[in-house]
C-alpha cells in the first residue's frame, strides 16, 4: 500500500495503471520511529488479535465491525498524514502494508470460521497473497526493492476493509442485515477483483523488471 511509502532514490518503473513510478528502496526512507502515520500503523495492527477474539470468542459482532471501521479510517489517515507531515519512514513502509494484509487475511479466516463468506473468496484473496510473496523473492533475488502498491491496490483494501463490516452486519437478523447485504456483497466481489487485478499487475511489473535486467545483460555480454 501506498500510506507509508515515500519518495526514494531507488531505482523505479512506471505504474501500468498510473504512469507513474512504483519501485521504493526503504533503505532511502529516513529511520523515524516516534511519528503520528506510526503511531496509527501500530495501532491497526494491536486491533488484529482483538478483532479475531471479538469474532470468534463471545462473537459480538457489533464490536468487530467497531475495529474494523476503526482500522479503515486509521488505514487512510495514516497515508494522508504521513504525506501532509512529510513523516515518511523506513518503519512505516513495512507496518502498513503489514497491517493490511493481516488484516484481510485474518478477518477472511474468521469469516469463512463463521461461514459468513464463501470458500472461492478466501482461495481469490490468499492465493493472491501466496503469488506475491514468491514475487517478493524474485525481486529481492534480482537485487530490486519491493514495488510501491499502484492506488488500485490501495482502493480494492479499502473496498475489503469496509465490506466485511457489511457481511458481518449482514449475518445477523432484522431490518438491518437484509438492508446491508446487497451493498456488503457488492462491495466483496469489486473489493476481490480488483484486489487480484492489482496483484496481476504487480505481477506483470515484476516480470517486465526481470525481462529487462536479462536483456540488459545479454546486450553487456555480447561480443
Amino acid at each position: 500500500m501506498t500510506s507509508s511509502n515515500g519518495p526514494s532514490a531507488a531505482a523505479r518503473v512506471p505504474d501500468t495503471a498510473t504512469g507513474e513510478s512504483t519501485t521504493l528502496d526503504r533503505d532511502a526512507l529516513p529511520e523515524r520511529v516516534w511519528t503520528l502515520p506510526n503511531a496509527l500503523s501500530v495501532l491497526r495492527l494491536l486491533g488484529v488479535p482483538l478483532f479475531l477474539w471479538l469474532l470468534l470468542g463471545p462473537e459480538a459482532d457489533g464490536w468487530a465491525v467497531a475495529v474494523l471501521m476503526i482500522a479503515g479510517i486509521t488505514d487512510w489517515a495514516d497515508g494522508k498524514l504521513a504525506k501532509w507531515l512529510n513523516q515518511y519512514s523506513r518503519l512505516g513502509a513495512l507496518l502498513d502494508p503489514a497491517a493490511d494484509r493481516l488484516y484481510i487475511v485474518s478477518t477472511l479466516v474468521a469469516l469463512a470460521l463463521r461461514e459468513i463468506v464463501p470458500l472461492w473468496v478466501v482461495v481469490l484473496l490468499v492465493g493472491r497473497e501466496l503469488m506475491l510473496g514468491v514475487a517478493l523473492l524474485v525481486l529481492r533475488r534480482h537485487g530490486y526493492p519491493p514495488l510501491q502498491v499502484a492506488y488500485l491496490g490501495k482502493a480494492a483494501t479499502l473496498l475489503l476493509l469496509y465490506a466485511f463490516p457489511g457481511l458481518l452486519l449482514a449475518a445477523g437478523e432484522g431490518w438491518l442485515a437484509t438492508a446491508i447485504e446487497p451493498f456488503a456483497w457488492a462491495f466483496t466481489i469489486w473489493g476481490t477483483a480488483l484486489y487480484v487485478l492489482a496483484g496481476g499487475l504487480y505481477l506483470i511489473q515484476v516480470a517486465g523488471l526481470v525481462r529487462a535486467e536479462r536483456a540488459a545483460a545479454g546486450v553487456g555480454t555480447a561480443p
